[in-house]
């Protein structure tokens, strides 16, 4: 009996002994699982990036140069045009406007005063003429009297007075001829139709045929924006023609915060653009206007246009036109050889950053120094070295002291 009782008791002292180690194992502090990563050196750059489109630089908007009816365009966008060679339109003449009953009877009776004061002008060139004919007779006999001696010599001089006086009047008889037949001529004008022979001058045969509009620039039709027959008045806009290999160029709409930041000569990668890698730029110009904007979530922004020259050469570029949508990477701050810690370990300890360092399985908070931030990785000035292991995501009840390892994805 004595035996049973002694086994009894060291199985329940073992049980005992089970039951404290397991509680002490459950509410023994454990090591918190974070993920680690590296403080390096390397190349680091921080850009703007923003959505942009293409421009042909020097568009050449064709446009009709009188009032007139349009033929049928026979380019298409996309077509090469040269210079001076290629005819990108065809005008006729513009049919003049229909006269009503009331202007046309005005018209009428214009021609036919014209006409009448045209007869009168003949009649007065006859009796000048007249005139002219019967003062020489008496010049001719006034000179053969003198030259006898019987007639004065001032009757000689009162005849050639009157002969000149004559010829002068015979002289603006016939100029009011001339002035009367324009005065026809114009009259008769307002009456002419698009069909009628005195449409056109009589000293250019060649004025029915189309006016022939030929490509200003040597490139390619960019857009066609009357490509049918019609009727346009002069200025009206026909098509659109660029040089895209030579004369391409990206157009952005920067936040006016990092337009400040943005300078003539920035370096440019545009990716996104549709093609195999990606291309290269560089800002020419930053507009100093800015520009309020309604951004897709609705929210007024202030907008400043950034023009970018491609760099890359156009077999790099095949099949980007005017217009495309593509994305600029501006870099406005790059460094060959710096100090890098990832951005998703930093977090704020007071007014200062700061960053978990991992050192022999304990997290140790350490104040540190940030340069640029691009979002992935950040400048480090002070508190780090190159090597250095740290805390990503630290979680928010990570405290320094905090026994820490490493997560491992399966």
């Amino acid at each position: 009996m004595a035996r049973k009782k002694l086994s009894r008791s060291v199985l329940i002292a073992i049980a005992a002994c089970l039951v404290c180690a397991a509680l002490v194992f459950a509410f023994w502090p454990r090591a918190t699982m974070v993920d680690l990563g590296h403080v390096s050196r390397g190349e680091m750059r921080l850009t703007v990036d923003e959505q942009g489109k293409t421009r042909v630089r020097d568009a050449y908007v064709i446009s009709t140069p009188i009032d007139g009816r349009l033929l049928r365009v026979q380019v298409q966008p996309g077509d090469p045009v040269q210079q001076g060679v290629t005819v990108v339109a065809q005008m006729l003449p513009a049919n003049p406007a229909a006269l009503d009953i009331r202007t046309r009877g005005q018209a009428l009776a214009a021609v036919e005063a014209a006409e009448a004061a045209l007869h009168v002008a003949e009649a007065n060139l006859e009796a000048a003429r007249a005139d002219a004919d019967l003062a020489q007779s008496d010049l001719d006999r006034t000179s053969r009297l003198a030259g006898s001696g019987i007639a004065s010599p001032a009757a000689l001089e009162r005849a050639q007075s009157a002969a000149r006086a004559a010829q002068a009047q015979l002289a603006t008889a016939a100029a009011a001829i001339e002035q009367q037949n324009a005065q026809v001529r114009s009259a008769r004008a307002v009456l002419i139709g698009f069909n009628d022979p005195d449409f056109y001058d009589d000293e250019n045969d060649h004025t029915d045929q189309a006016r022939i509009i030929h490509a200003p620039i040597s490139g390619v039709v960019l857009q066609v924006i009357h490509q049918d027959e019609t009727t346009l008045s002069v200025g009206s806009p026909i098509l659109v023609i660029g040089d895209v290999e030579q004369d391409l160029e990206v157009v952005v709409e920067l936040i006016s915060s990092d337009a400040i930041n943005v300078h003539t000569g920035d370096p440019v990668e545009i990716v996104n653009w549709g093609g195999e890698g990606a291309l290269t730029g560089k800002v020419i110009r930053v507009e100093p206007y800015g520009e309020t904007k309604v951004s897709a979530l609705g929210v007024e922004e202030q907008r400043v246009t950034a023009v970018i020259h491609l760099s890359s050469p156009p077999q790099d570029r095949i099949g980007l036109g005017h217009g495309f949508a593509v994305e600029a990477q501006i870099v406005v701050w790059s460094a060959e050889d710096a100090l890098r810690v990832p951005s998703s370990a930093l977090f704020r300890e007071g007014p200062d950053w700061a960053v978990f360092v991992a050192n022999d399985g304990t997290a140790q908070m350490r104040r540190v120094t940030i340069g640029f931030d691009n979002g992935q990785e950040a400048e480090v000035k002070e508190g780090l070295a190159e090597g250095d292991q740290i805390v990503l995501y630290p979680p928010a009840d990570l405290t320094g002291g905090t026994a820490i390892t490493q997560r491992v994805v399966e």
